[in-house]
């Protein structure tokens, strides 16, 4: 009797673990489909400029990554320090598009490049209408900034194929991901493809 209860028990384990790793089988299926439909959603990814005549377009990108950078709506020196930073040091890091959006009015836009460094005057920055796909992409929402509710600051990179293989987002306006720590990621990512 006790050899039985002990192939029952070791039948009953085997066959749990069988359907648990089934079950970690058809997550990570779906996991990798859902991954590549949001890969294939992200390529269709557009805006227009704000600043001048240009559209980007995610499928038309070159480079191994796109970082998509969230700046907050409302005249924000913390986005202005961060936007010129990077304008200036973008050619450090040649495999990485570099995306400035924001979701205020084309005007709003313009009259806030005026603040940016002389260097910088002709740094295109994105229009998000609505802050749609700052949605689109999950940015969250609910910072409370100058009487306003709006999404916080991010950057998200994606990868040639649009897939997301990084996001940062900042606590507060002043928390923003240092250009030096997008060169680490960027490394520590590249590291892992070779």
């Amino acid at each position: 009797m006790g050899e039985n209860n002990t192939r029952h028990r070791l039948y009953k384990t085997s066959t749990n673990t069988s359907i648990m790793n089934l079950k970690i089988i058809l997550f990570s299926a779906s996991m990798a489909v859902a991954l590549s439909l949001n890969a294939q959603e992200n390529r269709n990814i557009e805006l227009h400029s704000a600043t001048d005549q240009s559209t980007f377009s995610l499928n038309e990108v070159k480079t191994d990554f796109v970082a998509l950078h969230f700046l907050l709506k409302t005249e924000c020196p913390y986005c202005l320090r961060h936007t010129a930073d990077y304008a200036a040091k973008e050619t450090g890091l040649p495999e990485v598009t570099q995306i400035f959006i924001k979701p205020d009015s084309e005007e709003e836009i313009r009259s806030w490049t005026k603040y940016l460094d002389k260097d910088n005057v002709g740094l295109t920055i994105y229009r998000d209408v609505e802050a749609t796909l700052a949605k689109k992409l999950e940015v969250p929402f609910g910072y409370k900034f100058h009487g306003q509710v709006v999404h916080y600051p991010a950057l998200i990179l994606l990868d040639k194929n649009g897939q997301e293989v990084f996001r940062y987002v900042g606590e507060s306006n002043a928390d923003r991901l240092s250009f030096e720590a997008l060169v680490a990621k960027v490394e520590e990512l590249r590291a892992k493809q070779e």
